[in-house]
């Protein structure tokens, strides 16, 4: 387990006073990458193939938005490793060890120089800590759209800028969410999330903003021409 101390700051708020999710995911996504860390055998394979884990699917179950102020400690645990992916959960507790945020996400091993998937081998799968699944509401991976074109509405495209890329070279995976989350309605209250990453987006990539509405929520799909870049599902119970 890797965990990581932050405080609710003026920066991470939104105009309530309460913590962003977008600032949420950026912490679980430090505590994430960070994790390698207190693997060294796995974090020295990886340099050694000079392999790379990206985000692949994430679920965010929301419990309680945290208020600006508050102490908050982020941790982050695997719990299944298959040769080409890796099954974490990363959870965002309140100063009374209450949870806030409960997630699970998926991640895939690509060699960096193709962008490719990756095997890891037996001898490094057999040589992680797994620890125990924790307790949330598992939804499938797989976001499916509505059918038919016509269920969606279509807005301008969106570009990717400087500020979206991240080490990587590419759209840092929270801000496939902050975009989608400017496109909701104002009032909308978002109670759960579950964001399917498909291809990466680049610097001066357009991006263009398909909306559907569903029975509990709201869909909101980015794609480049035929390429799905991220699928976004918030819901609001």
């Amino acid at each position: 387990m890797y965990s990581l101390k932050y405080k609710v700051t003026t920066s991470t708020c939104d105009s309530t006073g309460r913590l962003k999710l977008y600032s949420a995911l950026q912490m679980m996504q430090d505590c994430s990458e960070m994790w390698i860390d207190c693997e060294p055998g796995v974090k020295k394979y990886f340099t050694e193939q000079n392999m790379a884990q990206l985000l692949a699917t994430r679920q965010v179950e929301i419990i309680r938005v945290p208020e600006y102020k508050e102490e908050l400690t982020v941790t982050s645990t695997v719990y299944g490793m298959k040769p080409m992916f890796g099954f974490r959960n990363t959870f965002i507790y309140d100063a009374e060890g209450k949870p806030c945020y409960k997630t699970w996400s998926m991640g895939a091993f690509v060699d960096k120089s193709t962008g490719k998937l990756k095997r890891v081998d037996d001898a490094t799968i057999a040589s992680m800590t797994l620890e125990p699944q924790l307790e949330m509401n598992y939804k499938d991976r797989r976001i499916i759209l509505p059918k038919g074109n016509e269920d969606g509405k279509t807005l301008d495209p969106i570009k990717v800028l400087r500020a979206d890329i991240d080490y990587n070279k590419h759209m840092n995976n929270a801000n496939y969410v902050r975009v989608a989350m400017e496109l909701l309605p104002e009032d909308f209250m978002v109670k759960g999330l579950r964001v399917e990453y498909r291809v990466a987006a680049k610097l001066g990539d357009m991006l263009t903003p398909t909306i559907y509405q569903i029975e509990d929520g709201i869909i909101v799909s980015l794609s480049m021409g035929n390429d799905v870049c991220a699928i976004i599902e918030f819901t609001s119970n």
